[in-house]
């Protein structure tokens, strides 16, 4: 690797090992914050206020052999209205916009869903459909967000992007797990990546490490931090 890589992987490593101690919690979703922002109780008058706006705060560093770069995130949800924004991740120097909307089932086995809608501008242009999801069973969780983009480049250009993760949680602050991936945000060697995945939170921050193709002499890291209020 090269000196800056280097350094690189040293100051997510440090962040990482930051946030490790004994009292840490889970991270929560953008339900469970609203659930403990309510402030409510049998004694207070019933209002017909809407819940506040619930944002949330990504950024992913990639440590590629095509390059290193940072794929940030903004979302924000209003009850069943989700708004996204996002940079360098169906093509590097491109941004692409979100529309959808929230809903989830079950008690025991949850699954929260978001279809959406974006629009796409930069290196590549296009529109595309795509999805959020998100599959709970006590301390399992699968998530997988996906879209199909649209190329105003033609056919050839147009491809079916995925970001999936299968975790188990032994611990309130800890997840381990596989992850696979499908991006032409970089130029890999294969299709669909794959690899593993190390991650601890905080209440409302949560960092996690990714290795894609390590059997290759060239992997890929990925690093992410994750922060919602």
């Amino acid at each position: 690797m090269t000196g800056s890589r280097w350094r690189a992987l040293v100051c997510a490593s440090l962040a990482f090992c930051a946030l490790v101690s004994p009292g840490a919690a889970q991270a929560i979703t953008p339900a469970q914050a609203e659930g403990e922002n309510d402030t409510s109780s049998k004694d207070a008058t019933p209002t017909d206020e809407s819940p506040d706006w619930t944002p949330r705060v990504s950024a992913y560093l990639y440590l590629t052999p095509d390059g290193d770069y940072v794929q940030p995130t903004i979302a924000i949800d209003h009850q069943w209205l989700h708004l996204e924004g996002r940079y360098n991740y169906e093509d590097r120097n491109t941004v692409s916009a979100w529309v959808g909307y929230n809903f989830n089932v079950g008690s025991k086995v949850t699954l929260e869903i978001t279809p959406m809608f974006g629009v796409v501008l930069g290196d590549t242009d296009g529109i595309a459909p795509g999805y959020e999801g998100t599959l709970t069973w006590r301390w399992l969780e699968l998530y997988s967000e996906s879209e199909y983009l649209f190329s105003s480049d033609g056919r050839s250009q147009s491809y079916l992007y995925n970001w999936s993760t299968l975790t188990a949680s032994p611990t309130d602050w800890l997840r381990l797990g596989v992850a696979v991936q499908r991006t032409r945000a970089y130029a890999t060697s294969r299709e669909n990546q794959r690899g593993f995945l190390v991650g601890i939170s905080t209440k409302h921050v949560g960092i996690t490490g990714y290795v894609f193709d390590p059997d290759l002499d060239e992997p890929t890291y990925v690093f992410a931090l994750d922060t919602n209020w």
